[in-house]
C-alpha cells in the first residue's frame, strides 16, 4: 500500500458504512465496477485514477479531500 491508499480506503469504509451501503452498491452508485472498489479498498490498486475516486466520493456524497486529506506542511 502506498501512503494514499491507506486513508483512502479508511474513509472509503467509513463514508460506505455511515451511509450502510455494501461495495456492491457504492460501485452501481459511482458507476465503477465492483473489482475496482475492491482493489482500491484492500489496496491492490495503488494508484486509482482520480475520475474514479471523484466518482466514488460523489456516490458517497462527500468531497475528494475528504477521501484523500491532503497533508499541509
Amino acid at each position: 500500500m502506498n501512503k494514499l491508499t491507506l486513508p483512502l480506503a479508511k474513509n472509503i469504509k467509513k463514508y460506505r458504512t455511515k451511509l450502510d451501503f455494501s461495495q456492491d452498491k457504492l460501485s452501481k452508485l459511482a458507476g465503477v465496477t465492483l473489482y475496482t472498489i475492491t482493489k482500491i479498498v484492500s489496496g491492490a490498486t495503488l494508484n486509482p485514477r482520480v475520475e474514479t475516486v471523484k466518482r466514488i466520493a460523489d456516490a458517497l456524497g462527500c468531497t475528494l479531500d475528504n477521501l484523500v486529506p491532503i497533508k499541509k506542511s
